[in-house]
């Protein structure tokens, strides 16, 4: 194929891509979550916002609470040609954006994220990283904080713990850190 034929066809591409509802992730607010899917839903513009059931102690109270699974976003079905005009809506700060454009985000993924919320309970999870400090939740060394020096696969940690000044390096399970206030 020649470079001009190539040019044309990533121009139809984008074309067809632009004239029908894609999905994007919104960033707003802090807190400000539920309050901007409700006010897309009454604007009718489709949105989606997964949420999970916590328990909060309040005033010597328990309560049971509904919060994002992902602070700070929501996504929204829209045509590119509306980005302004969403991005006017109360509490919506910008879209999440690679190189200067949104970053579109496969339906298949956001229906794949519905059907499954809808069978299983998801509950957010720290993105434990090389240099947070993190707190061991059981075993031997259970109480003691330490600083993550890299991660091994997904589930494998090695902290450093540093006892009467001295180090030790400990390998663990991602599930038996929590990330230290």
């Amino acid at each position: 194929m020649t470079v001009r034929k190539v040019e044309a066809m990533e121009a139809i591409d984008v074309v067809k891509n632009i004239d029908r509802p894609r999905w994007y992730a919104a960033y707003t607010l802090p807190r400000h979550e539920k309050a901007v899917a409700d006010r897309l839903i009454t604007q009718k513009v489709e949105s989606y916002l997964p949420l999970y059931s916590a328990v909060h102690c309040w005033n010597h109270r328990r309560v049971e609470v509904e919060l994002p699974l992902f602070p700070g976003y929501v996504f929204v079905k829209m045509l590119h040609s509306d980005k302004f005009r969403i991005l006017s809506r109360p509490g919506i700060i910008r879209l999440v954006s690679f190189n200067g454009n949104p970053a579109i985000l496969p339906d298949e993924e956001i229906e794949r994220l519905q059907s499954s919320l809808a069978i299983w309970k998801a509950t957010p999870y720290p993105f434990l990283t090389a240099g947070k400090q993190v707190r061991i939740r059981s075993g031997p060394f259970a109480g003691l904080e330490g600083k993550i020096l890299r991660r091994k696969g997904k589930m494998r940690l090695l902290v450093t713990l540093d006892l009467i000044q001295s180090a030790m390096l400990l390998e663990l399970d991602a599930a038996e850190a929590q990330l230290a206030s």
